[in-house]
């Protein structure tokens, strides 16, 4: 049972990230001629396109990328407790469950592009074309702190302000939701 719940916790988390990624990509207008950013599209496109043409998108954020990793989100947590129990649970508070573990996703990817981009920098330095579109996805959260907190010593402490509020959050949501927190 713990193989078939990693196994289905890590699909549904991974392609959730995946979708929210090619949200935060389309609303930070990020390059997609790059191959990363293809990448994400091709990977979402099979389910997205379709979607699409009955869910259109009003404004910058792609509402049919946004349903599907909502429906996903909220389906996660009673097929986690189907494999675990045994037993269906299907209750009204799941669409809340669905959103906090949608929130829960955004942080943690927040988190990795920040870290992915700050390793990056000390080995490529620039040069590769995943640092352009993980510069794209971060600096409108880095730039904000780096007027209040400029680089010393040719230090960018941004990222550290960045993930330390990522922890705070993270901390905020233990304790308001302090058993379900854990298996979102």
């Amino acid at each position: 049972m713990l193989t078939l719940t990693f196994l289905v916790t890590t699909v549904i988390d991974l392609y959730i990230m995946v979708l929210l990624l090619r949200i935060w990509m389309q609303w930070v207008r990020c390059d997609f001629y790059n191959p990363f950013s293809q990448f994400i599209v091709k990977i979402t496109q099979p389910i997205i396109g379709p979607l699409r043409r009955i869910i259109p998108s009003p404004g910058p954020i792609d509402s049919a990328s946004l349903l599907l990793a909502y429906i996903l989100a909220t389906l996660k947590f009673p097929l986690l407790m189907l494999i675990q129990a045994g037993a269906l649970a299907v209750d009204p508070l799941n669409l809340l469950v669905g959103l906090l573990t949608l929130l829960k996703a955004a942080g943690q990817l927040v988190f990795w592009v920040i870290i992915i981009r700050s390793l990056m920098s000390w080995v490529s330095q620039g040069r590769s074309p995943m640092d352009y579109v993980l510069f794209q996805l971060s600096e409108p959260l880095m730039a904000p702190i780096r007027r209040i907190i400029p680089a010393m010593g040719g230090i960018d402490f941004s990222a550290m302000v960045v993930i330390l509020i990522l922890y705070l959050l993270n901390y905020l949501g233990m304790d308001l939701f302090q058993g379900l927190w854990y298996q979102l």
